[in-house]
């Protein structure tokens, strides 16, 4: 039986920030990001297939929180980890956001938790990103 590992999680971004203008050049920003990255059938780490942009927050009201989901499973990718962290790294560069969390299911090593934040009120393209936290959890039973 393989080792599998679940990875999954979202970008948010303040839909709030600028004009009507600017929050749609944002999202489209992130859309086409997103767009351009391998589809599934070229086996990528990262494919255009596990993200999901939903309707904007702006239409539901109050909501001032644009959501990108993300996720998919894979065979033992905490053998790739650091390849797959550097092509979502590398993807945010391109991006807006205001955080992103990731999070990593395994069987043997725990469950990961990685989060990236804005040192301002937003990253945009082509800043640095800032500064990672990693929090570790692993769960033993001794039934």
């Amino acid at each position: 039986m393989a080792q599998e590992s679940v990875v999954y999680g979202c970008i948010t971004d303040m839909s709030f920030v600028g004009d009507a203008e600017d929050i749609q050049l944002r999202r489209e920003v992130n859309s086409q990001i997103t767009d351009t990255l391998p589809g599934v059938e070229d086996w990528p780490l990262l494919c255009r297939e596990m993200f999901s942009m939903p309707r904007r927050a702006l239409e539901f009201g109050d909501c001032q929180t644009d959501v990108i989901h993300f996720g998919s499973s894979y065979k033992a990718i905490e053998h790739e980890w650091d390849q797959w962290l550097r092509l979502f790294e590398r993807m945010l560069t391109k991006m807006y956001w205001v955080s992103a969390t990731v999070h990593l299911q395994t069987a043997y090593n725990g469950s990961h938790t990685f989060v990236w934040q804005s040192e301002k009120d937003y990253h945009a393209p082509g800043e640095e990103l800032g500064h990672l936290r990693c929090e570790w959890v692993r769960e033993d039973s001794f039934a």
